[in-house]
């Protein structure tokens, strides 16, 4: 649960930081909320949750 708290905060300030730097418009910015707002009610949200906690796990064995 904190791992994805974390993780939406950060993608969340990574896009404000494109949209802040004209990286990305608006309607990029909103496809890709969305994008990601589908693909979590997907069958594809379990193993992709799993991959980035296995991820994530495997980065702090290695600190």
């Amino acid at each position: 649960m904190a791992v994805t708290i974390s993780l939406v905060f950060f993608f969340g300030i990574l896009l404000a930081v494109l949209l802040r730097n004209s990286s990305l418009g608006y309607g990029s910015a909103f496809i890709a909320v969305m994008f990601g707002f589908f693909l979590a009610s997907t069958g594809l949200a379990g193993p992709i949750n799993s991959l980035t906690a296995d991820v994530i796990e495997t980065v702090q064995q290695q600190m």
